[in-house]
């Protein structure tokens, strides 16, 4: 890939820089930065309210976010038009054997379904079928047998090599191997579930127009980031229902 001039500078907050200190160094011109995994209150397990999200996503200088709450793509479809960056709308589906993000979604993948069913429905919409945190077993990863199994069918797309709340760097090493070892491209995401957190772990690479592109341009991006998975200081505050979706 030719060498491509840096841009000046990062737009990050000094508060998100001084959390996440590689959201200040420049990136390529015509690249973005991007947030591959992160929840919002739609996920049952993260009480990050738009509002916040939105001051979040501000303060981070993030380019493209992917939404991936829980077994829902309601809160991604709703901030598509809401957050100031580009949304990717993504659900992580919690299959029988574990789970599994599907990107550029347009309907609902249900959760309890097989990930070989998962990975089909999320290809059938034209869609990214992408493994989060795949060799942590406090994140409900994905089974090995159906990890290689998946990956033996032509059923994946990208592997997250670097999940900024896996805490044993070991486990995001063996993700970066299986990613080389089936030619996949490597990912990286936040896991975000409260606001501070978002940006912890990005990709930069070359923008793109669609999902085909997306998955492309990602095979030449670079993973920054780090392991952050502090909790949120508590505030007085109200978490609206979401349970209209």
């Amino acid at each position: 890939m030719p060498d491509v001039p840096a841009s000046s500078s990062a737009s990050a907050s000094p508060s998100a820089i001084e959390r996440h200190p590689h959201l200040a160094e420049p990136i390529a011109d015509g690249h973005v930065r991007i947030d591959m995994h992160s929840h919002t209150m739609w996920s049952g397990d993260s009480t990050t309210t738009v509002d916040e999200l939105v001051e979040a996503v501000a303060a981070s200088g993030l380019d493209v976010v992917c939404i991936t709450d829980h077994n829902s793509i309601a809160g991604a479809v709703e901030l598509v038009d809401v957050l100031p960056c580009r949304t990717v709308v993504g659900e992580e589906v919690r299959t029988s054997a574990g789970e599994l993000i599907g990107l550029f979604l347009t309907e609902r993948i249900p959760a309890g379904v097989s990930p070989v069913e998962a990975a089909e429905q999320i290809r059938a919409q034209g869609g990214v079928v992408y493994v989060p945190h795949p060799f942590d077993p406090m994140r409900r990863n994905l089974s090995e047998a159906a990890l290689h199994d998946l990956a033996s069918r032509g059923l994946l797309d990208a592997v997250e090599v670097l999940n900024s709340k896996t805490s044993l760097r070991s486990l995001n090493e063996q993700a970066a191997r299986f990613a080389d070892e089936f030619g996949l491209a490597a990912g990286a995401g936040s896991d975000a579930h409260v606001p501070d957190a978002l940006g912890a772990a990005c990709v930069e690479m070359p923008d793109f127009a669609d999902a085909a592109e997306f998955v492309s341009h990602l095979a030449a991006g670079r993973v920054a980031g780090h392991h952050w998975d502090e909790p949120r200081p508590w505030s007085p505050r109200i978490v609206p229902s979401t349970s209209r979706a």
